[in-house]
Order: C-alpha cells, then structure tokens, then sequence
C-alpha cells in the first residue's frame, strides 16, 4: 500500500499513530500481527550500542526470539554492508551506514507488517534500488504487507498494488496504485502555489518564507528566489539545497546552496536569509516542483512540492523548430547569503 499526499497531508502522523509512537487523539487503531517501522534514520536504536547489539535489541522489541534473530543475523549484515563495523558502537555510524542497517534490520525480521517512511532519500542510488527490490520481495514474495510512505512516484507504482491519497488529514481517495497517483496530479494541480509563509520543517527548524518571483516563466528565462529559515537552537548545518522535480517526478536540478557562511553559524538561535536568481531556466515546456533538501544536526531530510511553476514554450519566430531537445542543462546560480 503506497500512501502519497502533499506535504501537511498526515502521511507520518499516521504511521507514527500505526507504529504506536502517537497516540490517535480520537479512534482507535487494531493491529493484526507485529510491526516492523521505519519512521526515521536509526527507528529504535540505541547510539551507544554496537550495530550487533542493536540487531538484537530490535528483534527482541519485535517480539523476536533469540533464535529467530540469530538465523537472520548473517543476511542482515551482508544487505547493510556494514560487515566491518558491526562491533562498532552506531553513533560513529554516517548517516548512510545508518540508514543501510536500519531498513535491514526492519526488513528482514519476520513481522507481519513493515511500515516504511521516505528514509530511504538518505541512502545511495545503489542502496535505494535494494530497498525497493526488498520491499517488492516481502509484500509479493512473502506475502507481508508493507505500508510505504514516499514522494517517488515511480517508487510507489512499481512495487504498490494499492494507494492511499491523504490531504489535509483526510483520505481524499483509495484505489490501485496508477488511480492513486493520477489522483494526486490533479490535488497537487489544485493546490499549486509559489509562496508560502510559517511552514515547520521540525519542532527547531522553520521556513518564515520561501517564495518564487513568477510561477509562470519561458524557457531560457531567469527565476528569482527568497527562502528565510528560523532555527531555535544550535543548527550546525552540513547542505542546503534546492530540489527541483518535473511533472513526472523525476529530478531535473539540485542547487547547491553551501558558501563558507553556513557552516560558520553560532550555537544561538540562528535566522537564515538566502536570496538569489536561477539563470536562464534550462528546462523544457511543463509543469515543476521546488523542494528543499537540509542536512543538519536538527534535521536530515528532502521536503517535496513546496512550490509550482510552469515553463511555457519560448516563442520561435516564422517556421523555426520549437525549443531544442536538450535544453536540459546545468542550473546556473547567482545568490546572496546572509546570516542574522
């Protein structure tokens, strides 16, 4: 079961309400058969123990008998890759290695249902096209559910049979996963927009503003930006990025926000101010996505949809052939970086 929506919509508020971690505010929820979730980085581990250790103590929240565990130990460790430093306590872990042994551990340890939320944009091309052919293997192979969580369309519609549309907490449509996904086209087409105000990222990290100059622009034309963060707190960031996907979900540029600025910030309440201009947008005639992408000690994570645009077709005078094919380029960046 693929469940999609924008964000805002209570896709994680209804895992985390799955998985027991939230408690339902009305209602009530019955579970047949054990949880496996994924929620976060690192669901469930403890940083002081070794990767081993937190094999175990996974299982054994899982309802897992040692002897269970220790039969799926081995392949649990050849999927992670982290044969080297399983003896190693996981805070010295990346976040990569992280990730890797996290999804292993929930993936195979035999519950009835595996819950999954979006971590996987955190591992490698490599470690994602594993993940998927796992999750494939465990709802069609075993016969387990999975409940999949992701702002890939393409993801969702290869290994879902079934989809979940949620908007504004409400479930705007059910149905096969390619009824599901042109559903969310049309939600997402009614809710387009180019600015947005007092968006929370976490409980520490808030968007006052992120805003594009016009949400219609011609191919070869520039775009202009402005993204204003708020961090309560010390927020030592590693990245900051702009993601920017098609119509069609696919991911058409990453721009690299990083100057020396960013990582020179102080450990007090931080307000971030990034304005700047996309240069002669090289993008064909269609519809786009602008989403951010934060790699902090507050935060690790891709937030989808944010904001729309459309490029419309660059006029051509007499019979001249419209735009060329290749248009599709390297974004170029000009910006200001300031740090209050």
């Amino acid at each position: 079961m693929g469940i999609i929506g924008r964000n805002g919509a209570g896709k994680s508020t209804l895992l985390k309400i799955l998985s027991r971690v939230t408690a339902p505010t009305t209602g009530s929820v019955k579970v047949r058969g054990r949880i496996a979730s994924l929620l976060e980085v690192g669901t469930g581990f403890h940083p002081e123990l070794t990767g081993r250790e937190n094999i175990f103590l996974n299982g054994a929240i899982l309802g897992m008998r040692k002897a269970e565990i220790k039969r799926k130990f081995d392949e649990i460790v050849d999927f992670a890759g982290v044969e080297r430093y399983v003896d190693t306590p996981v805070k010295r872990y990346s976040s990569g290695m992280y990730v890797r042994l996290a999804f292993a551990v929930a993936a195979h340890l035999e519950s009835e249902i595996l819950i999954v939320d979006e971590v996987l944009a955190v591992g490698d091309a490599e470690f994602q096209k594993k993940c998927l052919g796992k999750m494939g293997d465990v709802s069609k192979g075993e016969g387990r559910t999975v409940l999949f969580v992701s702002h890939n369309m393409e993801s969702v519609r290869s290994i879902c049979n079934n989809g979940l549309l949620l908007n504004n907490g409400e479930i705007a449509f059910t149905g096969t996963a390619y009824d599901t996904i042109a559903k969310y086209s049309i939600v997402a087409e009614d809710t387009r927009n180019s600015r947005i105000t007092n968006y929370a990222l976490s409980p520490n990290v808030r968007v006052d503003v992120f805003e594009i100059d016009n949400s219609e622009v011609t191919t070869g034309e520039d775009l202009s930006f402005k993204l204003q963060i708020t961090c309560n707190g010390p927020n030592n960031f590693q990245s900051l990025a702009l993601l920017i996907y098609d119509e069609y979900d696919q991911k058409v540029s990453f721009i690299d926000l990083r100057n020396n600025a960013l990582f020179e910030l102080g450990t007090v309440k931080t307000k971030l101010d990034v304005s700047g201009t996309l240069l002669c947008l090289p993008y064909l005639p269609g519809k786009y996505r602008i989403g951010l992408h934060i790699h902090s000690n507050l935060l690790l994570k891709d937030f989808f949809s944010l904001l729309h645009f459309e490029v419309l077709q660059k006029p051509m005078p007499g019979d001249i052939l419209p735009y060329p094919l290749h248009v599709r380029g390297r974004t170029e960046i000009d910006y200001n970086f300031v740090i209050k």
